[in-house]
């Protein structure tokens, strides 16, 4: 059976104690530098004194050494950066806020990936995704482009457990949006009012809610790496371009069909109600025949695309 690999635990270094170690070792280092020009001022000058010279010149060039030794163990950390330290090929701690510090001289700062800079950002950063060619759920090819808003809250993750956590978020970002547009049509073209499908989500109409599930699937995913995603947003999403044309028709059908059902209803209810007014008001009597011929008569000029070209009767209305 595979031993899951041992999650480091992030030790956190507060004491910024740079200062009291770097004027000790000034102060030690001035004090070498007088006691060896000292020195070497008794040796060249007397010879009794020789001996006890090379001595105290050999000494204070030793002691000089490992104070500068001791200084290479001062850090200055920034507003919003924090850096990551090894001992030996041991985790030895992280310092996450800003001051100067002096830590053990021999650490080795961990860097993301191959990079030089040692020292970890922890500002909100925005990733804009390249736009990308994916099936929606009916399998038409649309384009879709979506910024990441994110930060690193856990520097020891995101240099132990990725090997760079920019590459690791950027690739799972692809991974998401890919995953997540093809849960959902492009659009519904369709010409039904009130129905329950009209209410099912598509990448067009519920776009926010869509990038709320972006981001929900983004942060599980990136959370081993010690990232907190804060928003995911769409920012481009169209039809590809080789049926971009053809959806295009389509929709203008779906439109022109719709507008014209809304047209032979109304038709219709106006035709009755005036039947019935003139029915009512006794204004004429039309028997089923003429109801007819006025019920088609209504229509044409209610439903035609042209204005109606009346044929004005001055006999009999038969």
């Amino acid at each position: 059976m595979e031993e899951k690999v041992k999650k480091t635990e992030e030790k956190e270094i507060t004491k910024a104690n740079g200062m009291p170690v770097l004027l000790g070792a000034l102060a030690g280092l001035f004090a070498c530098t007088a006691v060896f020009v000292i020195s070497y001022i008794a040796v060249t000058g007397n010879k009794l004194a020789m001996e006890a010279g090379v001595c105290l010149c050999a000494a204070s060039s030793i002691l000089a050494l490992i104070l500068l030794t001791i200084l290479g163990g001062l850090h200055i950390i920034n507003p919003n950066e924090a850096i990551v330290m090894t001992l030996f090929g041991e985790y030895y701690g992280t310092i996450k806020k800003q001051g100067f510090y002096w830590t053990n001289p021999f650490v080795s700062l961990v860097a993301p990936g191959n990079k030089t800079k040692k020292k970890i950002s922890l500002k909100t950063i925005t990733l804009n995704n390249k736009q990308q060619k994916v099936n929606d759920a009916l399998g038409n090819p649309v384009i879709i482009g979506a910024v990441a808003v994110w930060k690193v809250t856990n520097p020891t993750d995101a240099v132990f457990n990725v090997d760079d956590y920019n590459t690791f978020l950027s690739i799972q970002c692809d991974s998401v949006i890919r995953k997540i547009a093809r849960l959902y049509p492009y659009d519904l073209l369709t010409d039904n009012d009130g129905d329950e499908e009209e209410h099912e989500k598509t990448l067009r109409g519920s776009s926010q809610e869509i990038a709320e599930n972006m981001k929900e699937e983004l942060q599980k995913k990136v959370k081993e790496a010690g990232i907190l995603v804060e928003e995911v947003r769409i920012t481009h999403l169209s039809y590809a371009e080789e049926i971009a044309a053809a959806m295009l028709q389509k929709q203008q059908a779906t439109a022109i069909i719709a507008a014209r059902k809304k047209i032979v209803e109304g038709a219709v209810s106006m035709v009755q109600m005036a039947i019935n007014q003139l029915a009512e008001d006794g204004v004429v009597v039309l028997d089923e025949e003429r109801k007819a011929a006025m019920t088609s008569n209504l229509l044409v000029v209610l439903c035609g695309n042209k204005e109606a070209q009346p044929v004005v009767n001055s006999s009999s209305i038969y």
